[in-house]
Order: structure tokens, then C-alpha cells, then sequence
């Protein structure tokens, strides 16, 4: 079950990656964690732990079994841990966030930067916001009372150029907050699932163990 999960997140990663190659991340101190190459390194990680428990299990072998349990404990635990720290600490997440974000606006549209570049159009197009906490942000990138033409309630070639009326006035950051608050149930459902899977396979492979002690007990 944990590995047929790693191969779907896996699958969604290598398709984000192949299909959406321009749109990686809006940040510019971390400018490799795209969603395509999370997913695949997400998805990479469970695989290899999924096929260390079915081996385990095949084969009855203690230390594959063992090694699988605190593998999948650890991981169980760190994600609780995250949830805690981000919970604990939103207020200077959100800081660093809105920080960080303003920075990568100075690297939109240079040279080298197609996929930030690319991620802040489709952003600021779906999303119907401009800049980060506001569509001033990008006049100090442009330094001119301007903003980049996907900020524009009808989009034309330089109508970043026009009369601020023209404009989404909306912050992304919070639209985007807002948008996750929206499907909150479904990030929990998901989040449930995922535990409960967790739980599960450490379930499983713990009993697997044991079994495989007695036997070997046994027939010592």
C-alpha cells in the first residue's frame, strides 16, 4: 500500500516535471523546491521504504522488517513534528515567507529565471492578485509606477503600463492562504489518510517481526 503510493506520488512528480518544465518556485533562496521535484523526491523516498517492508515481508527477514519500522516511525514522527513547529510558529513563517517572496520578485524576468518568472504569471492570472502583499511590490523592481502585464483585469501586451484602476489590487500571499483555507477538509483528509496508512504499515511490519522472531525461535 506504501509503495503504491510512493509510485503515484512519483508519477505525479515525473508528470509535473515533463509537462509544466517552466513553472518550478516562487522563491528565490530556494530556487530548486518545485512541486515537481518535491513530489519525486517525496515520491522516490517512499518507494525505496515501501519496497524495503515488502521485500521484508516476502522474505520473513528480521533486520528488512526492523529497518522498515524505524524508517517509517521516523518519518511518521518528523511529520508531526513539522506540523507543530508550522502551527507553533506561523506568524514568523509568514515573515520569512512574504520576505523571501519579495525577493524572488526582483528576479522576475531576468536572464536564467524562466521558471519564477513563468510561476508568478500563472499566479497573479489564476489567483486574480498582484505582488506579494500588494501591487506596489513590483514598482521597486521596475522602479517606475508599473507592474508586470498578468497583474491586469484584461490582459494586453504593456498593459502593466496603464492606469492602476486597471489592475488586480489583490495580495497573492493572502489569496493564496485564503485558497488553502478553502480546501482545508481536503488537506486534512489527505493528511488523516496519509497517517493512518503510516500507522498501518508500522502495524504491519511490527507484527511481521515478531512473527518472524518466533519462528526463528522456534526452530532454534
Amino acid at each position: 500500500m506504501i509503495d503504491l503510493g510512493g509510485c503515484g506520488i512519483l508519477g505525479v512528480g515525473v508528470w509535473l516535471s515533463v509537462t509544466q518544465g517552466n513553472f518550478a518556485t516562487l522563491s528565490s533562496s530556494l530556487p530548486s523546491l518545485s512541486a515537481a521535484n518535491l513530489l519525486i523526491a517525496v515520491g522516490t523516498i517512499i518507494m525505496v521504504i515501501g519496497c524495503l517492508g515488502c521485500v521484508g515481508a516476502v522474505k520473513e527477514s528480521r533486520p528488512l522488517l526492523l529497518s522498515f519500522f524505524i524508517l517509517l516511525l521516523l518519518i511518521f514522527f518528523l511529520e508531526i513534528l513539522s506540523i507543530t513547529l508550522f502551527f507553533v510558529y506561523q506568524d514568523q513563517i509568514d515573515h520569512y515567507a512574504q520576505r523571501d517572496l519579495k525577493r524572488g520578485l526582483q528576479l522576475f524576468g531576468t536572464e536564467g529565471n524562466v521558471g519564477l518568472t513563468n510561476a508568478w504569471m500563472i499566479v497573479q492570472t489564476d489567483f486574480r492578485c498582484c505582488g506579494v502583499t500588494n501591487h506596489t511590490d513590483w514598482f521597486d523592481v521596475y522602479n517606475a509606477s508599473r507592474v508586470p502585464d498578468s497583474c491586469c483585469l484584461e490582459y494586453s501586451d504593456n498593459c502593466g503600463l496603464e492606469n492602476p484602476g486597471t489592475w488586480w489590487t489583490a495580495p497573492c500571499y493572502e489569496r493564496v492562504k485564503d485558497w488553502l483555507q478553502e480546501n482545508l477538509v481536503a488537506l486534512w483528509i489527505f493528511a488523516l489518510c496519509t497517517a493512518l496508512t503510516q500507522i498501518l504499515g508500522l502495524v504491519f511490519s511490527m507484527t511481521m517481526f515478531c512473527h518472524a522472531v518466533k519462528v526463528e525461535t522456534f526452530y532454534a
